[in-house]
């Protein structure tokens, strides 16, 4: 592979990632602006992604495998075209019941981005934490975006054009990815451009059942934090954000912006130092962090979630790298695949307990008390990964 058709690769793979995390995150603000047209409760509502949720997790596996069997690259242009026309679709539904199937095919088609576009990044990096960071800042800006892009677009012209706007976007950019390959500017990599010692058979299960673990519980607070913060922040901060959609959606769109930018420390650190304290360290601070989170309000509040996220954001990089590392080049996609298995099929899990504790206590003190529990067994797993020597400095220009 070239370095130009590499360089091109990233650049869509960046905007996959963007582009997933706008999609699955964007109702939560859509939701607010939908209790009052529809007339109906909160808790009914966020419970209408539960089947684009499941499915989220469960085409992770088969859209894996397509990128290891088929193509990576046609597998991105079924994401971006896909995920583009779910979206402008959905802007024009009027009931629930039709609503479920919409933001069930969002789900569907967000699903085949992980699994394949991760593993294309890996593939084409040369410095790889370097190249999952800055991927990882991208999926920040993505669930930033759709709290920022959401709360204006409702606000501005309602909640219809919040699925449409970004739907058209990312179909435009389906064509762009499809013009790019039909014209050789990006083509298929057939290995790795970055190698390494292959692992032991014994330390390639004993990761994988470790991150089993590790990946389940990161998934459960990764999917109850997205779903629950807007509704927090509309509970806690009307004194900040004021009247609307748009204060609390910029709100969110703040908190992930803070916490993408420390993906790419984490990508440089990966690079640079043994994936195992990086991983370790980044799952334990969540625990006094979350706990916080549940207690707090006002600018402590913002805080405490500035720093939950940016915990998490640490932590992918080398998660994604020792995946990476345990794993045969030839199955990474589908390794990746059962990764976003695990981590986004907890997710109706995650907003039913969201709607639970909701519905019952009118908050979410227990919500993130709970998840606060889940980060410490998190930790527990993560200190029986094996160690490692530390890794020679990468030159940051690598790629």
């Amino acid at each position: 592979m070239s370095a130009g058709s590499a360089r091109l690769s990233l650049v869509f793979s960046c905007l996959g990632h963007a582009y997933m995390h706008v999609f699955t995150a964007i109702y939560f603000v859509i939701v607010l602006a939908l209790e009052v047209d529809w007339r109906l409760p909160y808790h009914e509502l966020i419970e209408l992604w539960t089947l684009g949720a499941l499915l989220v997790g469960l085409g992770a596996l088969p859209a894996g495998w397509l990128g290891d069997r088929w193509s990576a690259s046609g597998m991105m242009v079924v994401f971006f075209l896909g995920l583009g026309l779910s979206g402008i679709v959905c802007g024009l539904l009027d009931t629930p019941a039709a609503m479920v199937v919409g933001l069930g095919s969002i789900g569907l088609f967000a699903s085949i981005y992980h699994p394949v576009g991760i593993a294309w990044l890996v593939r084409n990096a040369e410095s790889r934490g370097k190249a999952l960071g800055i991927n990882g800042v991208f999926g920040s800006v993505g669930v930033a975006l759709a709290g920022l892009a959401a709360g204006a677009l409702i606000d501005a012209f309602g909640w219809r054009a919040a699925f449409m706007v970004p739907g058209v976007v990312s179909l435009a950019t389906g064509l762009a990815l499809l013009v790019c390959l039909r014209l050789g500017l990006v083509v298929e990599g057939t290995g790795d451009r970055h190698t390494e010692p292959p692992p032991s058979r014994g330390d390639m299960q004993r990761v994988f059942l470790v991150l089993v673990l590790t990946m389940l519980a990161i998934g459960l607070i990764f999917q109850a934090t997205q779903a629950a913060m807007p509704k927090v922040f509309d509970l806690r901060l009307r004194d900040i954000a004021g009247q609307g959609t748009f204060g609390i959606g910029a709100i969110v769109a703040g908190v992930y912006l803070l916490g993408g930018a420390m993906q790419v420390i984490g990508g440089h650190l990966a690079d640079r130092y043994p994936l195992k304290p990086i991983y370790l360290l980044a799952l334990l601070f969540q625990v006094p962090v979350l706990a916080a989170v549940a207690g707090f309000a006002g600018l402590s509040l913002i805080g405490a979630a500035v720093l939950s996220v940016l915990l998490s954001a640490a932590a992918l990089p080398a998660e994604n790298m020792l995946l990476a590392r345990f794993t045969p080049a030839r199955h990474r996609s589908l390794a990746f695949g059962v990764k976003y298995v695990l981590a986004f099929t907890t997710a109706p899990l995650a907003i039913a307990f969201v709607a639970f504790v909701q519905e019952r206590t009118g908050e979410f003190v227990w919500l993130f008390a709970a998840l606060a529990a889940l980060a410490a067994v998190a930790t527990v797993a993560a200190a029986m990964l094996p160690g490692e020597r530390r890794r020679r400095p990468v030159p940051l220009a690598a790629e």
